[in-house]
């Protein structure tokens, strides 16, 4: 069986799966409920001297597996984190680290009441990216727990910001927060679906997945010895491979479990288990990285035809291959497949909606 144990700045998990700031984590019996459920570690929403006051309604679902939210930060104040939800999870099997910002004054009020009170680690967030340092510097300088600095994507210098967060004294990278503003329209009011300044809202889940993982890849290519959560659009075990794949460390995810339920993190865990035994690695440390030699600059594209290879055993008979060509090069009849080689642009999308790998291409 796979070692799904991790290491987190220095620190030990039982596996590489976090449950990233948001509802679930609201306070300690929130987080507890996510250890017992297989959370290795849990990043509490956003604490702040003052309790978040949220407008109504403020989560909605948005397609399939995505969410947008106009939630603030923690709507328990500092005090109640520090004198009842830190100390409550004393005893709880799993790390804990406390998100605070959004301003280097609210660290400097809180970061050492934090950790005095339980926090194993601080993630450090704001809404700018020109805050970001002065953030790790006063973090680290009243503190000797690491720090995690979380990145946005909607910052066009997002790069510059980790260069200079990790010269900072940063321990690690949380990549990355939720991506906006966006906003969503009820139909039948003609209304922001949530309330809000004009119902702009953040998004998070499934639709962010592949922009975390080119994040994070362009984190880990410059910073490969630095530690990084991946945290953005996580919905099975083989999008954990994916980030491991690309240098993250640990994995986070909220939208998925909160849609799903919280029993969704064992079943990865165990699934991630059962895909590093299939494929022989030994542990999550294994993954780390090995997509990042291929992520290099050519002197051109490949326009070679692609090569594709079709097992009829595996085939449902979907048509889906069919269906997505544009072209109409694909035919399929009674699992026997037919491919106009003249028209096929070698586009890949056919191979790419199989969804039982009945047709490959390379």
């Amino acid at each position: 069986m796979a070692d799904l144990r991790t290491r987190l700045c220095g620190i030990e998990l039982a596996n590489p799966l976090i449950v990233s700031s948001g509802p679930l984590t609201w306070s300690a019996r929130g987080i507890r409920r996510c250890f017992e459920a297989g959370a290795a570690a849990a990043v509490t929403k956003t604490i702040a001297r003052a309790a978040a006051v949220n407008p109504t309604p403020h989560i909605t679902g948005i397609g399939r597996g995505s969410l947008l939210n106009t939630e603030k930060w923690a709507d328990l104040p500092a005090s109640q984190w520090i004198k009842h939800e830190l100390p409550a999870l004393a005893s709880a099997d799993g790390l804990v680290i406390a998100s605070v910002g959004h301003t280097a004054q609210e660290v400097e009020a809180l970061a050492r009441d934090l950790v005095r009170a339980g926090a194993d680690m601080l993630e450090v967030v704001s809404y700018r990216a020109a805050d970001m340092v002065s953030l790790v510097k006063t973090a680290k300088g009243l503190t000797d727990v690491p720090v995690l600095a979380k990145v946005s994507p909607n910052w066009p210098d997002l790069l510059d910001c980790v260069d200079a967060c990790l010269a900072a004294g940063a321990d690690g990278i949380t990549a990355i927060d939720s991506l906006g503003p966006a906003l969503h329209v009820d139909i039948e009011t003609g209304r922001p679906a949530l309330g809000g300044r004009r119902g702009y809202a953040w998004l998070s889940g499934a639709a962010l997945k592949p922009l975390t993982v080119r994040i994070v890849a362009d984190v880990c290519l410059r910073h490969p010895e630095v530690p990084v959560i991946a945290t953005g659009g996580v919905s099975t075990a083989e999008d954990m491979v994916e980030m491991l794949m690309v240098g993250a460390t640990a994995v986070g995810a909220h939208t998925t479990p909160l849609l799903k339920g919280i029993n969704w993190f064992g079943r990865t865990v165990d699934r991630l288990g059962h895909w590093l035994d299939e494929h022989g690695y030994a542990s999550p440390a294994d993954l780390r990285g090995l997509a990042l030699p291929h992520l290099v600059e050519t002197d051109g594209e490949s326009h070679a035809p692609l090569v594709f290879t079709f097992q009829a055993g595996l085939c449902n008979e979907c048509g889906r291959c069919v269906t997505v060509c544009a072209y109409e090069a694909r035919e399929l009849v009674d699992k026997e497949m037919h491919l106009n080689e003249d028209d096929c642009r070698s586009c890949g999308l056919c191979a790419s909606v199989c969804p039982t790998g009945a047709l490959r291409c390379e």
